[in-house]
């Protein structure tokens, strides 16, 4: 026997004994046992599992030579590796199964282990806790050891398949052999002393943590943490100062609670009864160094031996590793009354049974009937431990993660730095100790395992080329996207009618952006509209109340009122571009078009007439009657309507409307769209036509005798206007929002006070400060 077997076996024996004492539990029956020894061999335990079947001292499969089929349920085994075996075999039968020690993941399995129960947490359940505490810690980048069989090699894919569900990355995984070579080790060390990870996990089995503990001692690994499932070792294996230094820097979990069960541990295995025990006299010396005070101890007593102070020595520093026999210890314990309890309900349950003498009932009990009251099992331990099962035969685990504290003399202490919880249902929650933990911080500083630094809010993860993906690049989020969080894989786009900050962590609304009246550049443009408008009505009210003088009246007045009148629509019109874009946006280009139309037009009769009057010398001819004075308004009539034609066709196909341009980086564009792009640059290119035969037909007029008409004025008017509208089209093109309404607006405002400006400015001159001039004597002298 080993000792952690005897270690299980005297739990069994305490089990089973206050099981017959308790006058609650199974009265009027008494539970028997038989120990058996697998000698930690896969075929020598599923022989012995055979032999408890058949009775036989030869093991015969399928047979039973037992008088009476006594045998209620097998109690065991240490390793996954032995337990599958002799599950499988128990499973033929359906005779119920409870381990104490087997965790494979594997044995969850009832299709292939229907009869499987155990008392330990499966791997599965580890698992979950080891990638809940690495999230908590922010370790990202790990290093793997495991042993080199099916469990290490199983349980390492399932550790990294649990990993990348965190996101966790492995930067090697290396298996340790059972009986590794030099060459095997130094390979081993060479791959940890070059790693860059800061923590390491050990996925062994506790025979080989011994071995490993033994070989790291001579190649010490420094600067890193180790995380590992508490496994079952005696402390002789720790004797060296670099085995300390390895197990001080260790992250440990065990799956029960340390120090409720570490006091009852220590009242149930006092040797109060039978102090010449010998399985608990060697408890008591290997793990605390003392004797009971036996009456071969006294005799030993000159030597100056320490003796066991019983309950009061479970305040003394107690090695690293004696935990585990604590655990192994309880589990055992607990297995033994979960089949008590399956038992007491299968009894409740039978009228029958209830009835039956003692003899009676082991006779007729057949294992496969106990089978379905494992799952009725739910009972509360005497250290406070809830037990059950789920559908998988696994209880609820509850892990303590416990951290390595040293201390004098090449010691240290386990503290309690925090608890896993995991229910049957799958249920995780991890609680820290902070107190604990901050207690620690003082004396070691834990490491920060990752394999890039997390990617500050703003930017996101670009993977490396060729490395896992926990090793990344950070780049800054592109034009319109943010990252509130850290490490985001993809920068957001941000709403619509939202941009970034500068950092680019958040979104904000976009402000509204338009020329409104109110701001500088709209008050200014709106002012000087206004002003010209006022202007013209001046101009107009001038030359009505100055009608009947010779400078009025030497070019067609009426034309001249038309003229003005126009133009103090198109002043006015700008104001349309200017505030809120709305229903407006129908009424902007169209009202300018038509009012520009009419006094180019009234420019283009007034040239034609002049051209005329001197070029057509016969007084009766009919182009001389045709553009007589007297007809000289159906000029502007017929160009008017072909304008109104284009408008028409526009508002009545695709009309100008509102619409918002989000696309700029902080603002929303409130603009109006033009509809028809083809609509707008017809009515366009024919007031464009319409300014270019003006112009044309003031060309030809430029050397008529400036005494009789306003040749000269006429045509440098429609020299200003050509020049803004050519100067318009690429402005209008190269901008948006508002500078582009207020480049059109000065557009229509510049070239309709060129139009004021250079025909009504001389005549003013004279009418108001030179009325000498105004005379039929002044117009006929030459200069």
């Amino acid at each position: 026997f080993s000792e952690r077997t005897l270690q299980g076996a005297q739990s069994f024996v305490l089990a089973i004994e206050e099981i017959n004492r308790d006058t609650s539990l199974l009265p009027n029956l008494t539970l028997g046992f038989s120990l058996r020894d697998s000698k930690d061999m896969e075929s020598v335990g599923l022989q012995e599992t055979i032999y408890l079947v058949s009775g036989h001292k030869h093991p015969i499969p399928n047979y039973n030579c037992w008088a009476s089929p006594s045998l209620a349920a097998v109690i065991g085994v240490t390793r996954s590796a032995l337990s599958i075996p002799m599950a499988r075999y128990l499973g033929l039968y359906k005779i119920p199964q409870v381990s104490y020690a087997s965790s494979a993941i594997t044995l969850s399995d009832k299709t292939q282990f229907p009869s499987f129960f155990r008392t330990i947490a499966s791997d599965q359940a580890y698992f979950m806790s080891l990638s809940m505490v690495l999230t908590h810690f922010g370790w990202k980048w790990l290093g793997l050891v495991a042993q080199d069989d099916d469990y290490g090699q199983q349980g390492g894919n399932l550790i990294s398949a649990e990993l990348s569900k965190v996101k966790v990355c492995l930067e090697f995984s290396v298996t340790f052999p059972t009986y590794p070579s030099n060459v095997q080790i130094a390979n081993t060390m060479r791959v940890l002393m070059g790693s860059t990870t800061k923590v390491i996990m050990v996925f062994i089995t506790s025979r080989i943590f011994c071995l490993m503990l033994q070989t790291f001692s001579e190649h010490y690994v420094a600067g890193k943490l180790w995380v590992s499932q508490f496994t079952e070792q005696s402390d002789h294996s720790i004797t060296t100062p670099n085995t300390f230094q390895i197990l001080q820097k260790t992250f440990s979990f065990i799956d029960h609670d340390m120090m409720e069960e570490l006091s009852s541990c220590f009242n149930l295995s006092q040797p109060t009864s039978t102090q010449e025990d010998m399985f608990l006299g060697r408890f008591w010396n290997s793990n605390f160094k003392c004797e009971w005070a036996t009456s071969w101890a006294l005799l030993r007593k000159m030597k100056k031996i320490q003796f066991c102070a019983g309950a009061s020595q479970k305040s003394t520093n107690i090695p690293f590793l004696t935990l585990s026999h604590v655990g192994m210890f309880f589990n055992t314990y607990e297995a033994v009354y979960s089949v008590a309890h399956a038992l007491h309900a299968m009894k409740l349950d039978g009228d029958l049974l209830r009835t039956m003498s003692p003899t009676e009932v082991q006779r007729s009990h057949q294992p496969w009937k106990l089978l379905p009251y494992f799952r009725k099992v739910h009972f509360t331990t005497s250290h406070g431990k809830e037990i059950l099962f789920d559908a998988n035969g696994d209880i609820p685990t509850k892990y303590e993660v416990l951290y390595g504290k040293e201390l004098p003399e090449h010691s240290f202490q386990l503290v309690n730095i925090g608890r896993v919880y995991i229910s049957t249902l799958g249920k995780t929650r991890i609680v820290i100790n902070q107190s604990a933990l901050g207690g620690l911080r003082g004396l070691m500083q834990l490491p920060r395992s990752v394999c890039s630094e997390s990617c500050p809010p703003g930017s996101s993860l670009v993977p490396r080329q060729g490395w896992p993906h926990c090793c990344f690049e950070c780049s800054p989020c592109p034009e319109g996207h943010f990252a509130d969080r850290t490490d985001m894989e993809q920068c957001t786009l941000c709403p619509e009618g939202h941009y970034p900050d500068k950092k680019r962590e958040h979104c904000f609304p976009k402000e509204e952006a338009f020329l409104a009246f109110d701001e500088p550049l709209g008050l200014a443009l709106a002012c000087v509209a206004l002003s010209l408008s006022a202007l013209s009505v001046l101009v107009l009210v001038v030359f009505v109340w100055h009608r009947d003088t010779h400078i009025v009246k030497a070019n067609n007045r009426t034309l001249s009122y038309t003229l003005l009148v126009s133009l103090m629509l198109c002043f006015l019109c700008s104001l349309l571009f200017l505030g809120r874009p709305s229903a407006t946006c129908l009424l902007r280009q169209v009202t300018f078009a038509l009012g520009f139309t009419v006094a180019v037009s009234s420019v283009l009769a007034k040239m034609l007439t002049m051209v005329m009057a001197f070029q057509m010398t016969r007084p009766a001819s009919r182009t001389r009657r045709w553009l007589g004075p007297q007809n000289t308004h159906s000029i502007v009539l017929l160009c008017s309507l072909i304008q109104v034609t284009l408008c028409g066709i526009w508002l009545g196909t695709s009309p100008p409307f509102p619409a918002e341009d989000s696309w700029t980086p902080n603002h929303i564009l409130l603009q109006c769209d033009e509809g028809s792009i083809t609509a707008f640059y017809c009515v366009l290119g024919y007031l464009g036509f319409l300014v270019l035969g003006t112009f044309a037909v003031a060309f030809l007029a430029r050397n008529l005798p400036d005494t009789f008409n306003e040749a000269k004025f006429l045509t440098f008017s429609m020299l200003v206007s050509c020049s803004v509208w050519v100067a318009f089209l690429p402005s209008y093109h190269s901008t948006q929002g508002k500078a582009m309404v207020a480049v059109e607006v000065f557009s229509i405002v510049a070239s309709s006070a060129g139009l004021l400006g250079c025909i009504f400015a001389p005549k003013c001159y004279v009418i108001l400060l030179h009325p000498e001039r105004n005379t039929l004597q002044a117009l006929k002298r030459k200069p």
